[in-house]
């Protein structure tokens, strides 16, 4: 099942969007926390604006150098357990929303990876657990300023600025993600190639470790780590990352200047 969040030019909603990812059956209230009932209501995908399929209400929790090639490009080490950072949800932006590039950084990177967002309040629970937590998955861009990340020695800033954190383009709820393949773009190259199998840690384990700090509420969002393969963005270019069963998020990049607030 595919959920989407929308809007007509109105309050947000959801909708149930089809196997083409075409039409969206318009449902009633937010799913994570009321039972899915259709209004009748009918619409297709080029007919709405997509939003971030959810706004975590407590938190985003990124986890570094998950893939052993991204750890090595970096020059950095494989940690041997879940490296753990946390994103302010203010950072969260939606498919094809621009990711503002702040005055404060020349080298902002782009991050394609596999999001899990959590559909029910946990913690310290086993990764034989962490399946029964779930609410579904969806796309992600961790966008980061790279010279703020290597300059302050945490990542917080970095990683935090607004709409450092598109999530789309929906929500999916059945998938088998042991070996899904996740390709980002740039103005339609080819420069993220990888699949999650090659995951340091498996997602029921980062789920298992992070509950272990975290009390994890509903719409809680943790972002897996990435593939080799990251790099620098220019204002103006446009990055596409595509996971195999759930679809396609697309942001463009802007500059802001120094006298825009």
């Amino acid at each position: 099942m595919r959920i989407a969040r929308y809007t007509t030019g109105e309050d947000p909603t959801f909708g149930l969007v089809d196997g083409a990812g075409e039409k969206i059956a318009e449902i009633s209230g937010d799913p994570l926390y009321t039972k899915i009932e259709l209004t009748g209501t009918t619409t297709t995908v080029d007919e709405v604006r997509l939003l971030a399929p959810v706004i975590p209400r407590s938190k985003v929790i990124g986890i570094g150098r998950n893939y052993a090639e991204h750890a090595k490009e970096m020059g950095n080490e494989a940690p041997a357990k879940p490296l753990m950072f946390l994103v302010p949800n203010t950072a969260v932006a939606g498919p094809n929303d621009p990711v503002v590039m702040p005055p404060q950084s020349t080298s902002v990177h782009y991050e394609g990876e596999l999001a899990v967002v959590i559909g029910r309040m946990c913690k310290d629970i086993s990764s034989e657990e962490a399946r029964k937590v779930v609410f579904g998955y969806t796309c992600a861009n961790d966008v980061t300023a790279r010279d703020l990340q290597r300059s302050d020695g945490q990542w917080s800033r970095a990683k935090g600025f607004d709409t450092f954190c598109p999530l789309g383009p929906w929500i999916e709820t059945d998938l088998d993600v042991s070996d899904l393949r996740l390709v980002t773009r740039r103005d339609g190259v080819v420069v993220q190639d990888g699949t999650t199998a090659d995951m340091i840690h498996d997602v029921w384990t980062l789920i298992s470790h992070a509950s272990q700090a975290f009390t994890l509420l509903p719409g809680d969002v943790i972002l897996t780590g990435t593939p080799a393969g990251v790099g620098p963005v220019e204002p103006g270019q446009r990055v596409e990352v595509e996971i195999q069963d759930i679809g396609t998020l697309a942001n463009t990049y802007v500059r802001r200047g120094p006298d825009e607030g």
